[in-house]
């Protein structure tokens, strides 16, 4: 089977470089006219003597070297306005919108001890709202389509938390709420919505992995997992974990638990079957918002039947 993008439109944030490169360039490789959109910002999202223009322009200047199609967009994800005029832009150009890889990020990581209130807002503000920004600027005209595709990118610091980066790790892990959300919403007009948690070789990471490493977690690689989540295929509310070659399914998850009631409901009867409510053996993906409360309820019947 051959994933092709012919005759789709895409648009990855955050695409001057990096995974947003990898992800652009493939997907025109493979067919879809694409809008390269970066700000042009530092990674600690401060503004660069350059902007965006060398950043996004570039990566343009090499899809249409390779005989594809592509324009750039410098707007600001945290930015609602932008996002919309983006959106506007690409369907007067191409007649609408089928791909959104929600991309763009920041860092600026610091204990929490140390973090500035402003640091922890402007953290969440470019990964969770900037996503949720380009998603609302997309989401009607794929409604329109009847045909959407829309990625998040999380992180492992979200999923399992990570020291210094208190700020990055709740936007992260916001993210996951928001795609699996609009994955249930979306799913009457074939709007697929997941999530990657990607590793990966890039200036976000370039101080964490050896130089070694480095060659072995190239952009590249994530991106076939990506391609994969915004194709015509894609499932809809996975979250895909992928980095050096290597692909792993993600879940959000609880237990069969155990009912506690009359005097053994208390914080001492807790206590006392930690180790019973913690059993991960009965583990189970959360499917929606519902299941705990129903869940409950179940547990309840069944122990007065």
């Amino acid at each position: 089977m051959s994933i092709s993008f012919a005759g789709k439109i895409a648009i990855v944030t955050g695409a001057g470089g990096g995974l947003g490169k990898a992800y652009a360039l493939e997907l025109a490789r493979r067919g879809a006219r694409v809008v390269v959109n970066d700000l042009g910002a530092a990674r600690d999202g401060a503004p660069t003597a350059s902007g965006h223009s060398d950043a996004a322009l570039a990566v343009v200047e090499e899809i249409r070297a390779a005989g594809g199609e592509a324009m750039s967009n410098g707007g600001n994800v945290a930015e609602y306005e932008q996002m919309a005029e983006m959106v506007a832009r690409a369907k007067e150009a191409w007649g609408g919108v089928h791909i959104l890889i929600n991309n763009a990020g920041i860092l600026r990581d610091k204990s929490f001890a140390k973090m500035e209130p402003a640091d922890f807002e402007l953290v969440v503000r470019v990964h969770l709202l900037g996503s949720a920004f380009a998603s609302k600027a997309v989401w009607e005209t794929m409604r329109e389509q009847n045909y959407g595709r829309i990625m998040m990118t999380t992180s492992s610091a979200g999923m399992g938390g990570n020291f210094g980066q208190a700020n990055y790790a709740a936007a992260k892990l916001g993210l996951v709420g928001l795609a699996k959300t609009l994955s249930h919403e979306g799913a009457r007009n074939n709007i697929r919505v997941n999530t990657i948690c990607p590793t990966a070789a890039t200036r976000m990471t370039e101080s964490i992995f050896p130089e070694a490493v480095l060659a072995a977690f190239r952009p590249e690689l994530v991106a076939a997992g990506a391609l994969f989540l915004v194709s015509e295929d894609a499932p809809t509310n996975a979250i895909l974990g992928a980095g050096a070659g290597v692909f792993q399914g993600g879940w959000v998850t609880m237990n069969e638990g155990l009912l506690l009631q009359g005097d053994a409901c208390t914080p001492e009867g807790v206590a006392a079957n930690w180790d019973r409510i913690m059993d991960r053996s009965t583990d189970a993906p959360v499917a929606n918002a519902m299941e705990q409360s129903q869940h409950g309820m179940d547990m309840i019947m069944k122990s007065i039947a």
